[in-house]
């Protein structure tokens, strides 16, 4: 295979800012996935869901909208240092799947040492966000470090990685509840359990491009674990996380607003799993992408039942 610096992996943008951007940095954005946005959208969305599921009896106030600034630069810095950590980790066996062979890493166009202080840089950025936080938060934001840093192991342990990435993506659930003194809340768990079996469907789902080249670099995932039966799993899974999320609005009290939205969220969340084609692979893209949008019509359910 014929390795570029500049040739994006297969499932960036086609042309972004980052072909624009100066030729030194073009590789650390990519390892940091600043072609492929769709990852902070789905970290930073639990912490907004997490924020409005929160406030649905008292509503937002200004300093919730510092609070959901400072979760989108956290998501921005915290998604690009984990997608660092992971390439550190997966540098070789990202040369041996043909959608992964061009990462920075994989492909020697920076090197470790250079990975590592880009890591330290995002890192740096994380932690001041957090020392901005009211301290229930920053705890409950600094136990999700053992999940993180355990993450890239996972797909060579257990066919199923994409649950512990619900649990890791969406912790931010977690932390916006303590940032507003909800953490231990029903609303909040029914909703951090809604997200994690949500990110468990999308990620089959975006796993079920990699089938063929996973087998072959004997790299598990629930989508190689269950063959034929992809697509009812997703089903199923998007079923109860809808219940689950159904359950958070109501626990936390939420108004005739929620249900116009939840409404909206459902429909969307059921027309993906019925809609996608597990032996597509630019299909699985799409659908999975779709899921930022997924995220955010829940997000606005939450926002209007607080109305």
């Amino acid at each position: 295979m014929t390795l570029s610096p500049d040739r994006p992996v297969p499932d960036s943008l086609p042309k972004s800012w980052v072909d624009r951007a100066p030729e030194f940095a073009r590789p650390y954005l990519r390892l940091a996935r600043y072609d492929r946005p769709v990852g902070f959208w789905l970290l930073a969305i639990p912490c907004w869901m997490g924020l409005a599921a929160a406030r649905l009896e008292t509503g937002l106030g200004w300093d919730d909208l510092r609070l959901a600034l400072l979760f989108a630069i956290g998501a921005v810095a915290m998604r690009g240092a984990g997608c660092t950590w992971n390439d550190m980790i997966d540098r070789d066996l990202d040369a041996r799947v043909a959608r992964t062979a061009d990462r920075p890493l994989a492909a020697g166009t920076i090197t470790l040492r250079q990975a590592q202080y880009f890591l330290a840089g995002q890192l740096l950025v994380g932690f001041i966000v957090l020392v901005m936080l009211p301290w229930p938060a920053i705890w409950t934001a600094l136990a999700a470090l053992a999940l993180v840093a355990a993450y890239p192991f996972m797909k060579r342990i257990t066919w199923w990685p994409q649950a512990w990435l619900g649990l890791t993506f969406n912790w931010g659930v977690l932390v916006a509840g303590a940032a507003a003194d909800a953490v231990f809340s029903p609303a909040i768990l029914f909703l951090y359990a809604a997200a994690v079996i949500w990110t468990l469907g999308y990620d089959t789902i975006y796993a079920c491009q990699d089938q063929e080249d996973d087998a072959l670099a004997g790299v598990k995932s629930s989508a190689l674990r269950l063959g034929s039966a992809v697509k009812p799993f997703v089903l199923t899974c998007y079923i109860a996380s809808a219940a689950l999320a159904l359950a958070a609005g109501l626990a936390g009290g939420a108004g005739l607003g929620f249900a116009l939205g939840f409404a909206l969220y459902a429909a969307h969340l059921f027309h993906i799993a019925q809609s996608f084609d597990p032996g597509k692979p630019d299909d699985c893209l799409a659908r999975f992408k779709m899921s930022v949008h997924t995220g955010l019509l829940l997000t606005a359910a939450f926002l209007l039942g607080g109305i």
